[in-house]
């Protein structure tokens, strides 16, 4: 039995704790936000946030995460950086943007004062997106910074 905290609230699961966190979130609680791209932690799309800090789900076992706060896209709600994405038209088929919505999330709150080439960097390093919206994000994400959004 591992005890954590998913979106607040406080969950006991019994699975084997070397499970990877992304299929307890999705297999065990239903959150689909998440999902599995490589799963080898270089995609980006299973990018939940483990107490404030990017992390992949794909690779993350589940005994690690044992008492620390997980936030998954379905716990962030409509936010800022969501209406912008939806704004700009950030997302074309959608599959990886929960990921880079948790990523650019933790991103932005641990490097407030990053620039756009420190932004780009940080996306072309984590996060792996075939659909050609990169300018959308980022001009979602430069509205965000500038509280235009």
């Amino acid at each position: 039995m591992v005890a954590l905290r998913v979106n607040g609230e406080a969950i006991d699961v019994d699975v084997d704790e070397a499970t990877p966190l992304l299929f307890v979130l999705r297999n065990d609680l239903g959150l689909k936000g998440a999902k599995l791209g490589c799963g080898t932690g270089h995609c980006g799309a299973c990018t939940v946030q483990v107490d404030g800090h990017s992390v992949n789900a794909c690779t993350t076992p589940l005994w690690s995460v044992a008492d620390k706060s997980v936030t998954t896209v379905e716990g962030c709600g409509q936010d800022a950086l969501l209406q912008a994405f939806i704004d700009h038209q950030a997302a074309q088929c959608g599959y990886c943007i929960p990921g880079i919505l948790m990523g650019v999330r933790a991103f932005m709150a641990q490097t407030p004062d990053a620039d756009d080439a420190a932004l780009i960097d940080y996306l072309s390093e984590r996060h792996l997106c075939r659909c050609g919206t990169h300018t959308r994000i980022l001009s979602a994400i430069r509205d965000v910074r500038q509280g235009a959004a």
